[in-house]
């Protein structure tokens, strides 16, 4: 079943993208102009970007380092019960190990929390970028007078391609 389910998708794939290229290649024919901008470029290369990862690292840092601290701690009291937990009663290692899948349980639910909100926070700076990015993918396609902008097509003649021209605009807003 999943490989039925990954063939008709590739198919589907395939069949979308001949779709968009015909589209393209008869906007191309027709007399419309298209454009077309390399998304994951824009959010890499752009200032604004750039400086919203930034924020998000100075955001995070200090729960970053604090999960970091936790991993050291119950590592090196796993270590620790490693080494003496043959000299110990069997109370007493049974109390430890307790102790210890009680600190992983804990562990394992903040760094949960951690990526929950560390991906929320991602989601809305990028909303921010995109948001900005549009309004200067609108600038542009007005400037040069394109009808059309398609976001990561499969090629794109570089004549075309209005990247860079989006990470100048945005690099210009403060």
């Amino acid at each position: 079943m999943n490989r039925l389910f990954i063939k008709w998708t590739q198919y589907s794939l395939m069949a979308l993208a001949m779709g968009l290229t015909t589209q393209a290649a008869f906007a191309q024919d027709s007399g419309t102009r298209v454009g077309a901008v390399n998304v994951d470029k824009v959010f890499n290369e752009s200032n604004m970007a750039k400086q919203s990862q930034a924020k998000l690292e100075n955001e995070f840092a200090k729960r970053q380092n604090e999960l970091r601290a936790a991993i050291e701690k119950i590592k090196a009291a796993a270590e620790k019960l490693d080494r003496d937990g043959a000299v110990m009663s069997e109370a007493e290692r049974s109390k430890r190990q307790r102790d210890l899948a009680e600190q992983d349980r804990e562990l394992q639910r903040k760094q949960r929390e951690y990526n929950e909100d560390l991906n929320q926070r991602n989601f809305e700076e990028r909303a921010k970028v995109a948001e900005k990015a549009n309004m200067a993918l609108k600038q542009i396609a007005e400037q040069k007078k394109l009808d059309i902008i398609i976001q990561d097509p499969a090629y794109a003649n570089p004549k075309s391609d209005v990247t860079d021209d989006v990470i100048k605009v945005l690099n210009s807003l403060k």
